[in-house]
């Protein structure tokens, strides 16, 4: 081998050296899929492809234990699914004082569907990410709602139910009404002009911040856990006291971040009760 062989060698070794930011770039790095020219409309396959799994699993292991439900004493997949349930439906009532056929089940799809794509920040993701690079897929997230295209189409559906149950209840007409006239009202008429102004740039704030702010809080939390998970593996691997101390706080974080995935995916369900059921409300 020529000098400038092994220089080249050395070099090359160097530029793929494995460090800290390396490391965390390769884990946050998206498996994209351009659509069209241009790179405007992307696709995140791996949020695509790890959601639609997750709500698969979750719904259809929903859908087998209801099967297979009996009046006698239940077992503990029936008991579970039951408690869920029951604990979802009271969450509801105290909350939407009208027909909760459809909202108790719609709460009850968010409630799973978050919750268990929340937990997929619990897998080990190096081994994940060994196994996929092996198959060549180099680039693979497996945390759905630590991307924010996810939560903002959640978010965004929710809004869209919003919207149309506001205009089911109201009326089209009942529906602009409200956005012009309320919450400021239009009296005294000479300054009706200027209230109603003041009561649409008023509604518009407010229907522009909820979607953003749903999927925000969600997306932020679920974000900042995967990078903290991330940094204690990185000081696992600095040495020995690195992956003592690593190791224990992981373990910590781990811990408290089942409160965080749970908790997380409750507020979000909650506030989707919540927008519903402010549709329903005549101002």
């Amino acid at each position: 081998m020529t000098a400038e062989t092994a220089e080249h060698a050395v070099e090359n070794a160097a530029e793929h050296a494995l460090t800290p930011s390396s490391y965390i770039g390769h884990h946050l790095t998206f498996l994209e899929k351009p659509v069209g020219e241009g790179g405007f409309w992307t696709l995140h396959l791996d949020s695509l492809i790890t959601g639609g799994i997750v709500g698969i699993l979750v719904f259809g292991f929903l859908y087998w234990v209801i099967r297979g439900a009996t009046a006698e004493v239940p077992n503990k997949r029936q008991a579970f699914v039951e408690l869920c349930v029951e604990f979802i439906n009271d969450q509801v009532k105290s909350l939407f004082h009208k027909d909760i056929s459809f909202v108790a089940p719609l709460a009850l799809t968010v409630f799973m569907w978050v919750l268990f794509m929340n937990a997929m920040d619990f897998l080990p993701v190096d081994y994940i990410a060994k196994g996929l690079t092996a198959a060549g897929v180099p680039e693979f997230r497996i945390v759905p709602t630590s991307d924010v295209n996810t939560t903002f189409a959640l978010a965004l559906s929710v809004w869209l139910l919003m919207i149309f149950f506001s205009i089911k209840v109201k009326g089209f007409g009942g529906f602009i009404h409200e956005l012009f006239c309320a919450p400021f009202g239009v009296r005294p008429l000479w300054a009706a002009p200027l209230l109603m102004a003041f009561n649409i740039l008023f509604n518009l704030i407010e229907y522009i911040s909820k979607p953003l702010s749903h999927s925000l809080r969600l997306f932020g939390n679920m974000y900042a856990g995967e990078i903290i998970f991330l940094l204690l593996w990185v000081w696992a691997a600095t040495g020995l006291a690195g992956t003592i101390f690593g190791g224990l706080l992981g373990a910590g974080w781990a811990i408290f971040h089942i409160l965080i995935v749970t908790l997380h995916a409750y507020i979000f369900m909650m506030l989707t009760v919540v927008y519903i059921s402010m549709a329903h409300e005549h101002h």
